[in-house]
């Protein structure tokens, strides 16, 4: 009977039970209370390993910035959220219905209602040209009695709330532990662009089983009046509100700028935690992402493709390289079958108009009122539109080598400051940017998607191209860049909503224009006012204006000069 009775409990116990994390949590604020309750004051960099391009960029900080509508309701991101905001927290579990398995734990902080989700089920992290989120994309295993989370696909946020940046490369790993009625998280953040050695941090929660959490709605709303597009920042070496921390205390004005060097005399950190899950790896040949809706995102070396599918065929933005056509083609053969009928240009280089011989060849142009309706043993191919300018740019003037093959150029062009097109079911128009990038450059908004497909007026992956033998300007890159911040809407806490495909790197929302924007207005803001006080090139170059950008964007050589040159010609 004992026997039957061992075997029975034996059936009826779970194979493997894990701690349970689930519950109200409330903070408990020891040591770090000023840093998370008050705030740290300005020039405080204290604890921090931050670079010099970190510091420049705190420095230029001006807190009036988060009046700007479109930052108002940009939340605290992962790694800031939960290890330092110290905001009530809920913890719970999902199960799989058969099997009751753990699929996902999920926590929602008070502050902004976030919630976050870690997968428990062993999925892979998305691809390096999926979108980044303020939350990021986690995944959990247990160690022990210990949860530890991975976190890649994050965007740009603060590691102080004083202006310390961190970058969107960054990844995020953490630890929770129970101990009966408290909570340890131990998280551990590795940032390249910002960090020179990882950053540990710990902050402690209590169980609170009383505790309610209120809801957080946040409403952008103008503030304070200012002139369209203006960024509020402190010029290099202008912001004298950093020097009354050390002054205040008694510290080296050099020990308050943090560092490594400066904290930690003799002691190194010692490697951190090996990360879990499956962090996204370097993605080779081409790669086809879902945006939203009708729209996809064909990625790889050159610039990206945009891609519109639905019941009438198949819509291009931008045909990328010529060497890489063949793949291209394949690839998207491979994930439709539809006939390609339209292709536009966002402008004239070859990073983008490459594959137009290739892509039109393939494809077959359409006419009368049913776009269904192909046109039938004509060799047309389809139709490649673009700004007049980049047809211009890309035919032979009299007497020269053309600067495309006749087959690569645009088939029909606009001239004013937009041309719309209806397919798929969606609206599609074309806004030409003039004095951009280049002179011809065309932002495209599918708005029954909802997405915008910039060319290379935005991209993740470096500074802006400024090609101003073919007409580009700082000015204009920075009005499309404000353009599209006009067209794109966001959701809840500026993320999400109308999406974006840049001309290079991964999909992104307005937050993300926004960032690039802010940086951009204030590298021009910064050499504008050395042109003032009549610097050299040479003695901007020395200047360093990029500085806090260049581990994120690489080389500004090109740039720095393009923007003196561009500012000249209109001064």
């Amino acid at each position: 009977m004992r026997f039957a009775s061992l075997i029975l409990f034996s059936l009826c116990a779970p194979a493997f039970a894990q701690l349970d994390l689930s519950g109200e949590w409330a903070s408990r604020y020891t040591w770090d209370y000023l840093e998370r309750l008050p705030g740290p004051e300005l020039g405080d960099y204290l604890g921090l390993p931050i670079n010099n391009a970190a510091r420049l960029k705190a420095n230029s900080w001006e807190a009036s910035t988060q009046t700007i509508p479109e930052r108002q309701c940009i939340p605290h991101g992962a790694d800031y959220l939960f290890s330092r905001a110290g905001f009530p927290m809920r913890i719970w579990t999902e199960e799989d219905p058969t099997t009751q398995k753990v699929i996902a734990v999920r926590i929602r902080s008070y502050a902004w209602s976030v919630e976050r989700t870690i997968w428990m089920d062993g999925r892979p992290h998305p691809s390096k040209y999926a979108r980044h989120t303020w939350q990021g994309f986690s995944t959990g295993q247990w160690n022990g009695n210990v949860l530890t989370i991975a976190t890649t696909h994050l965007k740009w946020n603060y590691i102080r709330r004083n202006g310390v940046p961190r970058s969107d490369e960054a990844t995020l790993t953490e630890h929770f532990a129970r101990h009966g009625d408290y909570l340890t998280l131990l998280t551990y953040i590795d940032d390249p662009v910002y960090l020179t050695e990882p950053l540990l941090r710990t902050s402690g929660y209590v169980l609170d089983p009383q505790q309610q959490l209120e809801p957080f709605p946040c409403e952008p709303v103008e503030e304070v009046v200012r002139p369209e597009g203006a960024v509020p920042h402190h010029l290099p070496g202008t912001n004298t509100d950093i020097q009354e921390f050390p002054a205040k205390y008694g510290l080296p004005a050099a020990t308050a700028m943090g560092g490594a060097e400066t904290m930690y005399p003799g002691y190194a950190i010692p490697p951190g935690p090996k990360q879990i899950g499956s962090p996204p790896e370097a993605t080779t040949g081409l790669e086809i992402l879902p945006v939203q809706k009708n729209i996809y995102m064909l990625a790889g070396d050159g610039g990206n493709i945009t891609l519109q599918i639905g019941n009438d065929g198949v819509l291009l933005v931008d045909t990328g390289l010529a060497e890489m056509s063949d793949q291209a083609l394949a690839a998207i053969r491979k994930f439709t079958d539809k006939p390609i009928h339209y292709i536009l240009n966002t402008h004239v280089h070859p990073d983008h108009t490459g594959g137009n011989e290739a892509f039109g060849k393939a494809g077959n142009t359409i006419t009368g009122g049913d776009v269904a309706d192909d046109i039938k043993g004509l060799d047309k191919g389809a139709a490649i539109i673009a700004h007049q300018t980049v047809l211009d740019r890309m035919s032979a003037p009299a007497g020269k080598q053309p600067a495309a093959p006749f087959g690569a150029l645009p088939t029909d062009v606009y001239r004013g400051k937009q041309k719309d097109l209806y397919f798929n079911g969606e609206p599609v128009v074309l806004f030409h940017q003039p004095a951009a990038h280049t002179d011809g450059d065309s932002l495209v908004f599918f708005r029954g998607s909802d997405v915008v497909s910039t060319g290379d007026i935005f991209v993740t992956t470096s500074y802006p191209v400024i090609d101003l033998d073919r007409g580009g300007s700082i000015q204009g890159i920075i009005d499309a860049l404000n353009r599209i911040i006009d067209i794109t809407v966001p959701a809840a806490l500026q993320e999400g909503g109308t999406l974006v495909v840049p001309g290079h790197g991964r999909i992104c929302d307005e937050a993300d224009v926004v960032e690039y924007r802010d940086m951009v207005t204030i590298i021009r803001d910064r050499i504008a006012d050395l042109l003032k006080r009549g610097r050299t090139l040479e003695e901007v170059k020395a200047a360093r204006p990029t500085e806090d950008y260049d581990p994120r964007y690489g080389s500004s050589t090109a740039f720095v000069e393009a923007v003196y040159r561009s500012l000249g010609s209109s001064k």
